[in-house]
């Protein structure tokens, strides 16, 4: 294959790469805002197309009332919109699906 050929085949490829990837480049940093006046001790965040809650985000750390925490949610998955399950420390879980993190810049749980 010639060099033209081949230049020309990168070009092609990286025209089609600029096309396809503006879902891949979002922004997915959302914000987690507690102000519940408990304690969140465990938070899960998993996009829509996943049937389980994959890891707490939070680990061994917790997010005390009145504190927040960025979390990226970029899981190369391509997914805009994750499902997030916020588990407190007396015992209440709060679940709300369909949140679109590449729209999203912070979530509040009041």
């Amino acid at each position: 294959m010639s060099k033209r050929r081949i230049v020309a085949a990168l070009a092609v490829i990286a025209t089609l790469g600029s096309i396809a990837s503006p879902v891949w480049a979002l922004n997915r940093h959302v914000t987690i805002v507690n102000n519940t006046g408990y304690t969140m001790v465990k938070f899960y965040g998993s996009n829509t197309g996943t049937d389980n809650w994959e890891e707490d985000i939070l680990g061994n750390d917790v997010l005390p009332s009145g504190s927040s925490v960025d979390i990226n949610f970029n899981d190369q998955s391509g997914y805009c919109k994750f499902d997030f399950k916020a588990v407190f420390e007396d015992g209440d879980e709060l679940v709300r699906q369909n949140v679109n993190v590449c729209e999203v810049g912070t979530f509040t749980y009041n």
